[in-house]
């Protein structure tokens, strides 16, 4: 390709073809490994250059169950337009993102500035990538440190996707790539296919890999191994074998015996495999030293092994037993439980984790999924168990949930489900468009849905602008300032109901509330308010949160 171009670049030496000649070199130079793809444009960027961004209540479709609750949040219109929005808002304080994006299989699944992409377009595929690019660089921005994101996808696009994540959160910080089993592999999907495909994929990253700790699966720690006594019948004798003191008992000189799982018990392991190459432990030792003295200290021999198992056990030596066989090669070493598991189950528990599976089979919950939410919406549907199992990767209940392709809305039903098993605070944020009223008659119809057996608070937004120039009489910061108690609600999950949660933007108008105003209330005051030293003694007396709307709110847009 080089080489054409510089060929070319012989044939038209004029400045505007060198430059253009150029760009092409170093576009093609740039980048080593990783994708390329052409960057498309879409409908609602084209809207921002003359337009602000905003959101606006629809009031009849709020659901208060509980006024000391906190708020979860429907935002309806361009998911692109809600995460602009949600940057302003939540910045670094998304803790976990599931998300169900269309898999552009060339099947009306994926929708672009208003067309289906079908699988003739020849710019499928960078569309498709243009799309999720602006939207996960969002992401990653709302992320917390310890955030983590999960994106369910197919083989269309996992190879893309793949690269396109690493890129954006960094490989290093790719947690895992899970297999799920979504259909059982006798359930035929089309006979004239010669392959079954039967699973589909959920890649998961970290913000900061070192920063998040995930929530493994744990159990009881068992004692039941540990159901061994060893008794000393004689002082035995004492040698000193490399370096370490030993002492033997042999044949008939000691006794084991079995009891019942304890904590003071002993765990038998056969001294096998890897342990005899795991250097300063008792297998190793008895590989090196003990196997051959059969010849000298006879079978079935106990060594007590001084000085071992100090920082593991706390015991201070280490039993050892030899071969029972003249002809066996193997022998048997016994530790206590350790010192650490000891000091948790004598505080009353002690839990032992296991790592997270990377294969999760669904199928018979994806095969059962019509029956959820009680809403008539199969296709992409998720299974709210495998959502649920995905959010409780972050060890914390009282997270923020966020999934800008909400679809039928399996993820809030997911969060409130949840909270109710597990007892927790958890808030979601769901954004879709309302392509075929997906929005109004699925996703919001869900959540109300669910209300009886899963009463939480919901607000429901929609999307709109204001233009930039304005003709009329109120100037666009009036106009924002109408519109700003929307950020404030969704920011802090709050309603600004004039009681607890109130507005002011005049001085004169702060004075005289703060005289009269309940206890232990929040109001949000304008950057413009300066506060006297008596209006912050008052507040402090009452119990007062004077809090100043942030100005990042709309501050770029009025300094256009």
């Amino acid at each position: 390709m080089m080489i054409f171009l510089d060929e070319i670049q012989k044939e038209h030496d004029d400045e505007k073809s060198l430059r253009a000649l150029n760009k092409i070199k170093n576009y093609i130079t740039e980048k080593k490994y990783g994708l390329i793809w052409e960057e498309h444009s879409e409908k609602v960027d084209e809207m921002l250059k003359c337009n602000i961004p905003i959101f606006r209540e629809v009031e009849n479709n709020k659901i208060v169950n509980n006024e000391k609750d906190p708020f979860n949040f429907l935002l309806e219109g361009d998911n692109l337009h809600s995460l602009y929005l949600l940057e302003k808002t939540h910045r670094e304080k998304i803790d976990v993102i599931y998300i169900d994006p269309p898999y552009n299989t060339g099947k009306k699944d994926f929708i672009y500035n208003d067309n289906y992409i079908d699988s003739d377009d020849g710019f499928r595929h960078s569309k498709w990538l243009s799309f999720m690019n602006r939207r996960l660089l969002i992401s990653k921005r709302l992320l917390k440190e310890d955030g983590i994101i999960a994106i369910s996808i197919d083989e269309n696009e996992i190879g893309q996707l793949k690269i396109l994540c690493d890129e954006i959160f960094g490989e290093k910080n790719r947690l895992s790539t899970h297999h799920i089993q979504v259909r059982y592999s006798n359930k035929s999907l089309n006979e004239d296919n010669d392959w079954q495909p039967v699973m589909e994929y959920v890649l998961i990253y970290a913000k900061n890999k070192d920063d998040f700790i995930a929530n493994k699966p744990f159990e009881s720690y068992d004692l039941s191994k540990f159901k061994y006594e060893i008794k000393e019948l004689t002082e035995g004798e004492t040698v000193e074998i490399d370096n370490r003191k030993v002492t033997i008992f042999k044949d008939e000189e000691w006794e084991i015996n079995e009891i019942d799982g304890h904590i003071d018990g002993l765990k038998e392991t056969w001294a096998s495999g890897s342990l005899i190459r795991q250097s300063g432990t008792a297998a190793e030792f008895m590989a090196k030293h003990l196997i051959k003295r059969k010849e000298i200290d006879g079978l079935n021999v106990l060594y007590k092994i001084h000085g071992m198992g100090t920082e593991g056990d706390g015991l201070g030596y280490r039993y050892v037993s030899g071969p029972k066989r003249a002809n066996a090669i193997r022998g048997k070493f016994y530790t206590g439980v350790p010192i650490f598991r000891r000091e948790e189950l004598e505080k009353g528990v002690s839990n032992k984790t296991r790592p997270i599976s990377n294969y999760l089979d669904y199928s018979a919950d994806f095969g059962n999924i019509r029956h959820e939410g009680g809403i008539p919406f199969n296709s992409g549907k998720k299974p709210i168990k495998m959502i649920k199992e995905i959010i409780n990767y972050h060890k914390r209940k009282d997270i923020v949930v966020l999934d800008f392709f909400a679809g039928s809305g399996s993820t809030g039903h997911a969060v409130e489900q949840l909270n109710a098993e597990t007892g927790g605070s958890r808030k979601y944020i769901l954004c879709t468009n309302n392509e075929n009223q997906i929005c109004e008659k699925i996703t919001y119809k869900r959540l109300g849905n669910i209300q009886k057996e899963l009463p939480h608070n919901l607000k429901y937004y929609k999307t709109d602008f204001i233009p930039k120039t304005n003709k009329e009489e109120e100037s666009i910061k009036e106009q924002m300032l109408e519109t700003i108690k929307t950020l404030i609600e969704l920011e802090n999950h709050i309603e600004i109901d004039n009681t607890n949660n109130i507005i002011i933007n005049d001085e004169e108008l702060l004075r005289d509330y703060l005289n009269n105003a309940l206890d232990g209330i929040n109001i949000y005051i304008t950057s413009d308010i300066m506060l006297s030293q008596e209006e912050k003694a008052i507040a402090d007396r009452k119990n007062i949160k004077l809090i100043e709307i942030p100005e990042y709110y709309y501050s770029s847009e009025l300094r256009e």
